[in-house]
């Protein structure tokens, strides 16, 4: 990507694909690099969420990796893997596995995912930067348009 700066019509003419596949790359990167400064990965923090009564879990009941793999289907990465990264928290003493293989957030685990997520904040507030509301609600609304467009639903 260069610094060109486009006139309103060359911007008007660009493909969106492009310009949303360059910002997924460069905003999943930020996240996961800010969070790797931080000592824990974004699958991790997934991890904990997805086991997590208080949470995204809708009853806290433990999970095993498929199931979470399905949980997750709509923003994991082809590169995340769920058991190795589901093992350092095991380690960690944040996840515990039962024996049917379901693994399960620790009181030390609901502890770590909310000390993460506190981090949230000054991630967002990075990439938001010079973006004001308006303007962020706007390329949403655009965004979520072109998806209707093409006959899919956005969630």
């Amino acid at each position: 990507m260069t610094d060109h700066q486009f006139t309103y019509a060359e911007l008007a003419a660009q493909p969106a694909a492009y310009w949303t596949g360059l910002a997924y790359e460069a905003l999943i990167g930020f996240t996961r690099d800010r969070q790797a400064e931080l000592g824990f990965t974004q699958p991790q923090f997934w991890l904990l969420r997805n086991l997590s009564g208080n949470d995204l879990s809708p009853d806290g009941e433990g999970m095993t990796v498929p199931g979470l793999q399905h949980a997750m289907r709509g923003y994991i990465r082809p590169e995340d893997d769920l058991t190795a990264e589901s093992e350092v928290l095991v380690e960690r003493g944040w996840l515990t596995r039962d024996g049917d293989g379901r693994l399960w957030i620790t009181e030390a685990g609901e502890e770590a995912r909310v000390g993460l997520k506190r981090h949230a904040p000054a991630i967002r507030e990075r990439i938001h930067r010079g973006i004001d509301d308006a303007d962020y609600v706007t390329a949403l609304r655009v965004l979520q348009q072109m998806i209707r467009n093409t006959g899919d639903a956005p969630d």
